[in-house]
């Protein structure tokens, strides 16, 4: 996601104005309980669990692509040691609604679940319990199946609409992890994220209307369906999360000098200086990304571009973005491909992983001065620090920029620290040591560390990276 941000810019006027179009939407988000044993710790993904996930789902819209129904079906395997006897899945779609109003159900209902018995909703309708029909051993594989039915909701977000345009961002059902430190079910926020997803395989199936376009992640073709519609079939190997939009976009397509096929997607009232905008910076930032964390491994990348939608949204192989005529948060959205989706984290837990790591990247492509970035952040108290939990960021609005000002404040201070090539070689082994792995801030504290022979423990404590 991408943040309201001022900080000073030598290039002149068009990177301010970039600048000031970074806006997050920021909506209210109740307190929620959080499970005991859901936060992550250092080296949890050794033993996170469930993995190598395949989604198979099928959906038919309606009409105009705000109804979508069929089935999905998700088989996994326990790469624990302890036997699994239940999964959760993740309802991230109900998040603002929640379990819905009398009469009416939530955004995301599951129904005729097949492989194990479902609980009752929980974690305010986001959270699903299966148990499975008997324990699953070490390396052993099974399947869950269900009917699933997404209504997207009236608002203009991740997962609902803008005019005629559908967003469908965490509207699938996911597998919850666990780790060594248990389940990972945490409330949803819509301030930030709360998502925490392995590395997994989707085979998505989209029938609808010929006359909405249908981007999604993966890599996709369209194929004839019915009478006046097409069928999207979309393949996506080793993602965490699966998006997709609809609606009467205006299209274009090119490939970046490295390969990678950008697909750009429009609402007709966009403008069309921000489109051009998006689409130049959006290639360069691909490679360019690419040559610094790790060749961009899936291929093809979708913008989905509206006039109205607030900031912009991160999804592997697809990024949701407001624009205007100063352009938008693409660069920023396109850090995230490396930063959160192929090196992943627990978003809720360590918020900082991939929205510092992502800003700090997008300030190097701008050539933005930070050395007196410090000017424009201050600690407002004892508690507040960057690697704080979403926990406490909801608790604490007005401070969430701080992941974005300080975290690429600290990562900048970090590069003059070590030195701009060691920095860079940093990145670059530990995007590759963590590749389509999870990320924790005790792993990159030690990776940072084994890169200089000074001592970096000052550094983290005056930058508040604990």
């Amino acid at each position: 996601m991408s943040p309201s941000i001022t900080w000073s810019d030598t290039s002149g006027r068009r990177l301010l104005s970039v600048l000031l179009v970074l806006l997050v939407q920021l909506f209210v988000v109740g307190p929620g309980a959080r499970d005991a044993g859901a936060a992550a710790g250092s080296g949890a993904s050794a033993a996170a669990t469930p993995d190598r996930a395949r989604y198979d789902v099928s959906l038919r819209s309606d009409s105009d692509g705000s109804h979508w129904k069929g089935r999905q079906r998700v088989s996994f395997r326990n790469a624990a040691r302890q036997p699994l006897r239940e999964v959760y899945l993740r309802l991230w779609g109900n998040g603002e609604d929640q379990c819905g109003t009398p009469g009416t159900p939530p955004p995301v209902t599951v129904s005729n679940v097949v492989g194990g018995t479902p609980g009752r909703l929980t974690v305010r309708c986001t959270a699903l319990r299966i148990a499975l029909p008997r324990p699953l051993g070490h390396g052993q594989r099974t399947s869950v199946a269900f009917d699933v039915s997404l209504t997207v909701p009236d608002r203009n977000a991740r997962f609902g609409r803008e005019g005629a345009h559908r967003f469908l961002g965490n509207a699938l059902p996911v597998l919850a992890v666990r780790d060594a430190r248990g389940w990972h079910l945490d409330p949803y926020v819509a301030l930030g994220e709360s998502f925490y997803a392995l590395a997994s395989d989707f085979r998505v199936r989209l029938d609808h209307p010929t006359a909405l376009k249908v981007p999604a992640t993966g890599r996709t073709r369209a194929l004839p369906g019915g009478s006046g519609r097409t069928v999207t079939l979309s393949v996506a190997h080793r993602v965490r999360d699966f998006a997709w939009a609809a609606g009467p976009f205006r299209t274009a397509t090119e490939t970046t000098p490295g390969g990678v096929r950008v697909k750009s997607y429009w609402a007709g009232d966009t403008p069309a200086e921000g489109v051009r905008l998006n689409r130049v910076d959006a290639v360069a930032a691909i490679d360019r990304f690419g040559g610094e964390f790790g060749r961009y491994p899936y291929g093809e990348i979708d913008l989905v571009m509206t006039s109205g939608f607030g900031g912009g949204m991160e999804y592997p192989g697809l990024v949701l973005v407001g624009t205007t005529e100063e352009g938008g948060a693409v660069v920023h959205e396109v850090a995230h491909q490396w930063w959160y989706g192929i090196v992943g984290n627990d978003e809720y837990t360590s918020p900082w992983l991939d929205e510092s790591f992502a800003q700090y990247a997008n300030a190097r492509f701008y050539g933005w001065e930070t050395r007196d970035c410090w000017s424009e952040v201050s600690w407002p108290s004892d508690t507040a620090a960057l690697t704080n939990s979403m926990a406490y960021w909801s608790e604490h609005r007005g401070e969430y920029h701080l992941v974005y000002f300080a975290g690429s404040c600290a990562l900048a201070d970090l590069e003059r620290t070590l030195g701009a090539d060691t920095m860079a070689r940093l990145l670059k082994r530990y995007a590759e040591d963590h590749w389509y792995g999870v990320s924790t801030t005790a792993a990159f504290k030690k990776a940072a560390q084994a890169a200089t022979d000074a001592d970096l423990g000052p550094f983290w404590e005056s930058h508040r990276i604990r």
